[in-house]
């Protein structure tokens, strides 16, 4: 009877209900590649790619393209032409409802109350030993009762109040760089250093540790392999049972999250023994002991528990660093191949800086330096794509309407990279795109979405936007630079976008 049960359940969660989700979808005229059971299109999607780069990039900047969409996503390429920019593909027995088209996501934003979101069960399920039940994962009024937690330690009083944090560790860095190039060092592997410094930044910043210390290194040293595990290419998400098509590494990622989560618990524990000035509680994980010790707290009737403060944590430790950091290193490079940029940037930190130390108003001067990162973002998001998972049914139009449970793949690379919406020179570094329109010119408002859309946007955005703004202003305040010759162009996405083999750059010191 037990194994009977099982199989009934089995056929009906991984048929039965993903055929009448199917069917309601194709109901409202919605259609797109055939799938085959049980790996929906996840065989076409795992097709090996000719990945547009060179072996080496050499003199001619000309090697390196930015048409990125059709080399990240070429079946999604394939199936916009033959679908156009809404149509059904499956993730296994999962149909998902992909988006490429900013006037139906304008309608689902204006429809859909935040917490109203739901995120894919298949993606909550697979990523849990990463983010848990996380901000990026939660829903409904425990999404609402986390954004409330989080929200005071990135409001403009503490982001002024960290500002010299960040320039501190930017500056070892810079220093390190230095250091390196006297000495005869002149290319740096520019990914690695970067990414070092920001986890120092989200170390310090958030969690009042230092990045060198042997917990916030083993975190960053795990997290980085769990990734490796839950992101790569042979993946089969959404595949019935499909975690037992490779038993060793669903086990490693179960292993690494449960160690992960007890670093964070000693981290915890260590906080609150300490002084509650020692260090500043105003700090992210301060803020959510603080929460966790709240048992009523205006509509909400319960704090955080333990674990939830871990899975934020999590959240916060990965995300904090690793989009930040990526953005930098697609800064650099784009600067790389544009020196006329490079001059124009130090013009403006001459004007607005000078000698004097960086501080939050100075920042904000620096309009140039925000028209670039702005166009990094448009041309290497690093979240390439968004997931959301309808709550309720949602009314379209007279003839459309997205069923309740429908799964939903936001493409904001391909909107990005969408000729239609930004004009034939899509592909190419424009910052001046953003001089006069925050939108960067683009035909619709929610074509460009760096930070996601809603009320579930990036949380952190002005943080990083402001780590962002200190290490490049350092960095062009003191080198100037090119790509080296060794530097093989090419994007992939693990999670988040980035360089397969890394940026290593060739420095000139401008002292």
């Amino acid at each position: 009877m037990i194994l009977l049960y099982m199989c009934c359940r089995l056929f009906f969660s991984c048929w039965v209900f993903p055929m009448l989700a199917y069917r309601k979808l194709k109901k409202n005229g919605l259609h797109g590649p055939s799938p085959s059971f049980p790996f929906g299109n996840l065989s076409e999607m795992k097709k090996k790619i000719n990945i547009k780069s060179s072996s080496s990039f050499g003199s001619n900047s000309n090697i390196i393209t930015h048409d990125i969409h059709s080399t990240l996503f070429p079946y999604f390429d394939r199936w916009l032409n033959s679908h156009g920019k809404v149509f059904i593909y499956w993730l296994g027995t999962e149909p998902f409802l992909y988006i490429a088209d900013p006037a139906l996501l304008k309608k689902l934003s204006t429809e859909v109350k935040s917490k109203n979101w739901g995120k894919p069960a298949v993606f909550r399920h697979d990523r849990a030993p990463m983010f848990g039940n996380g901000l990026v994962m939660s829903e409904g009024d425990e999404w609402l009762r986390n954004r409330h937690a989080a929200t005071p330690a990135f409001k403009p009083t503490n982001l002024k109040a960290i500002v010299t944090l960040m320039v501190e560790t930017a500056t070892k860095m810079v220093d390190k760089w230095t250091t390196l190039i006297d000495s005869g060092t002149r290319e740096i592997e520019v990914e690695k250093e970067i990414k070092a410094t920001s986890g120092e930044i989200i170390a310090k910043t958030s969690f009042g540790i230092s990045y060198q210390s042997s917990r916030a290194g083993l975190v960053f040293q795990k997290l980085k392999a769990l990734q490796m595990i839950l992101f790569e290419p042979n993946h089969f998400m959404g595949v019935p049972l499909g975690r037992f098509l490779h038993p060793k590494k669903t086990l490693e990622a179960r292993r690494l999250g449960k160690q992960i989560d007890q670093l964070f618990i000693s981290i915890i524990t260590a906080r609150k023994q300490s002084s509650p000035t020692t260090p500043p509680w105003h700090d992210l994980l301060g803020l959510l002991l603080q929460e966790s010790g709240t048992r009523e707290l205006g509509s909400f009737t319960k704090g955080l528990t333990t674990q939830q403060v871990v899975d934020e944590c999590k959240t916060f430790f990965f995300g904090g660093h690793d989009t930040t950091a990526l953005a930098i290193t697609w800064a650099m490079l784009l600067l790389a191949m544009h020196p006329e940029w490079q001059n124009q940037l130090r013009k403006e930190i001459r004007e607005v800086v000078g000698d004097k130390q960086i501080d939050v108003h100075m920042l904000a001067s620096q309009k140039k330096l925000g028209w670039v990162i702005s166009e990094v973002f448009r041309l290497y998001p690093s979240a390439p794509n968004a997931q959301r998972q309808a709550r309720e049914d949602i009314q379209v139009s007279d003839k459309v309407t997205i069923p309740n449970g429908t799964n939903m793949w936001i493409d904001i690379v391909g909107m990005h990279h969408d000729p239609a919406l930004w004009g034939e020179d899509v592909n190419e570094f424009k910052p001046e795109r953003f001089k006069d329109d925050i939108h960067g010119g683009c035909k619709h408002k929610m074509g460009y979405l760096p930070f996601g859309f809603g009320g579930r946007m990036c949380i952190g955005r002005n943080l990083g936007f402001m780590e962002i703004k200190i290490v490049l202003t350092l960095i062009l305040s003191r080198f100037s630079f090119t790509i080296s010759p060794t530097y093989c162009h090419s994007p992939c996405i693990m999670l988040t976008m980035r360089p397969s083999f890394g940026l290593p750059l060739v420095f000139q010191p401008l002292y």
